[in-house]
């Protein structure tokens, strides 16, 4: 099954993100927002939202439980409601918490989100959680990676985020999501563990985040329908 694309938003000012959505929808529908953010807020995720995009809020949240649950809580609603009833059902469909925070955070970020939703009246967004970053190399990472992946099943989440190389380990129910992806022969840039949508694809990938190789393309609409068709 061929996996979808997540365009990461990785740009320092608002009018660049949303030229950048503009010229992807519809035929890119995922946007990775992260520290975009802090410089938008809301905004970015309504404009998505009323363009016909959703967002994953890319924020790895890590703290304590209660601490968690409020960002869980909150991040459900971060979009304006009057846009929730006129555009998309939900402007943020998945987000992040950092999976090294343990079962009780990872479960208390469930039930934030999950109040959050029933008092909306809407689906929970996805909660994933990070592994271990692509750009870390180390003796053990994909030890770290199943470990963290077993307790975040264990506290009911709904998938991780893992590079290529430890996603089929880890595929069973889960939903995963692969930073990350290149183009064969493209450059790397900080990314150490990284692939192509192949083997995103053969490993049995849910979502791909791709951010540089569009965002930063002389033609990205080009650029992402190479991802989207390839």
């Amino acid at each position: 099954m061929k996996p979808e694309l997540i365009v990461a938003l990785d740009v320092d000012n608002e009018k660049r993100a949303r030229e950048l959505v503009d010229m992807l929808v519809p035929a890119v529908k995922f946007f990775k927002v992260g520290s975009l953010f802090l410089s938008c807020g809301p905004a970015i995720v309504n404009y998505i939202s009323e363009k016909g995009g959703q967002t994953f809020l890319d924020l790895k949240f890590y703290d304590i439980p209660q601490t968690v649950s409020n960002y869980a809580y909150t991040g459900t609603s971060t979009f304006d409601p009057y846009v929730r009833k006129q555009a998309t059902p939900q402007g943020i469909f998945m987000m992040t918490v950092h999976a090294r925070g343990g079962k009780e955070m990872l479960q208390a970020a469930v039930k934030g989100a999950k109040q959050r939703a029933e008092e909306l009246k809407i689906s929970r967004p996805f909660i994933v959680g990070v592994t271990v970053l692509t750009s870390e190399t180390y003796a053990g990472v994909e030890k770290d990676v199943l470990e963290r992946a077993k307790i975040a099943k264990d506290a009911g989440i709904d998938g991780v985020v893992c590079s290529v190389h430890e996603a089929a380990a880890v595929r069973r129910e889960f939903i995963i999501v692969t930073p990350g992806i290149r183009p064969a022969g493209a450059k790397t840039d900080d990314q150490k563990r990284i692939a192509t949508i192949d083997d995103a694809r053969a490993a049995g990938a849910d979502y791909i985040v791709v951010g540089r190789p569009v965002i930063e393309a002389v033609d990205p609409r080009k650029a992402a329908k190479q991802f989207l068709t390839d």
